[in-house]
């Protein structure tokens, strides 16, 4: 399950500072700040590259999320490690595969502790496992209730990209970072920031010495990450906890250089956070306008995504449909029905 951010936020890069706009090229690195290398991964997705970092300390090198488990991914490591041993930790931000996706074979290869949060650890092997709500079948009901036809449900649960296609086995064991603690990575220490809304624990990582945070998916420059409900949550207010969660970020200082997953590293964290509630907010408002009759979420997903969406960008369109109507019913401006054919549809409660 990729996390493929999907809703645009308009003109974010105006007030923004990129003090590294040369990406690095495969294989290589950028040093974008003291013992901070900056890696380059491939996707094959529209969203077409991750972000990944090496921390230098006395004792080796701590690496931050891993890319997918695939054998491209592996090749560039290969050609990566012998620049960066002995490893010495791995971090993993969330469970989405493009981050978590090699942490199995990182762990089992170089027998690498695994520091995540528990609720993000605990998912991964779900969503491996197909349990505790996670499986096709569970999330074709949910869609279906929101009004998706069938030849894209069946399209949809026939996806070749998979799980357990881009993530090798999970770790059986890991370390638990929880929001507030301070961990050393590399020559210096890091504070755990939580995020929610995005996945289910997300951590991000402060240090203070270096004015640097590795954002993940919560913080990106030119994207707003996707915010979806799924079908372990389908009542969920994912939209609420994430404009919540990136709040916590303007108590960095303002000079933060941000290395998001996704995108050039930046500064201007104020603005950024400003841009994405705003944006949040216009699209809102154009959802509630268009509820001004009853609306399934299939339906509304042009009104968030004026374009052509392949099986794979749908999957996430449907779901952030849903996340931004149950906030506007959550909200108490629109209101849910569930009709005779067994499909919900939402309506602005003023008409």
């Amino acid at each position: 399950m990729p996390p493929t951010p999907s809703v645009l936020a308009g003109d974010a890069a105006i007030s923004l500072e990129f003090p590294f706009p040369e990406l690095p090229a495969p294989a290589t690195w950028t040093e974008v700040a003291d013992g901070v290398r900056w890696v380059r991964m491939p996707l094959p997705f529209a969203l077409d590259h991750i972000n990944l970092w090496l921390l230098r300390g006395p004792n080796g090198w701590t690496l931050v999320d891993t890319g997918l488990g695939n054998a491209a991914t592996r090749a560039l490591w290969d050609t990566l490690l012998p620049h960066h041993t002995p490893l010495e930790q791995l971090v993993v931000t969330h469970y989405h595969p493009d981050h978590f996706g090699q942490a199995g074979w990182f762990v089992r290869e170089f027998g690498l502790p695994l520091l995540m949060t528990e609720a993000e650890y605990l998912t991964a092997h779900a969503v491996y496992e197909n349990t505790s709500g996670y499986s096709p079948s569970m999330l074709r009901e949910v869609f279906g209730a929101h009004g998706l036809p069938e030849e894209t449900l069946a399209a949809l649960e026939a996806r070749p990209s998979g799980y357990r296609n881009i993530v090798a086995e999970p770790p059986r064991q890991f370390r638990r970072m929880t929001h507030g603690d301070v961990i050393r990575l590399g020559d210096h220490e890091w504070r755990v920031i939580i995020g929610y809304g995005h996945a289910p624990e997300h951590a991000s990582l402060y240090c203070e010495a270096l004015r640097v945070v590795i954002s993940g998916d919560m913080l990106l420059p030119k994207i707003s990450t996707n915010v979806s409900v799924w079908s372990t949550e389908p009542e969920g207010d994912p939209v609420r906890q994430f404009l919540t969660s990136i709040r916590a970020y303007l108590d960095l200082p303002a000079d933060t250089l941000v290395l998001p997953s996704h995108g050039l590293p930046f500064r201007g964290i104020a603005p950024r956070v400003a841009q994405l509630a705003n944006h949040h907010e216009e699209r809102l408002a154009e959802l509630r306008a268009a509820c001004a009759v009853p609306r399934t979420a299939a339906e509304i997903v042009p009104v968030l995504f004026r374009r052509q969406l392949d099986v794979h960008q749908m999957f996430f369109a449907v779901g952030e449909a849903i996340a931004h109507l149950n906030h506007l019913m959550h909200r108490g401006v629109l209101e849910r029905t569930l009709g005779p054919d067994g499909v919900y549809r939402f309506a602005d409660i003023q008409h």
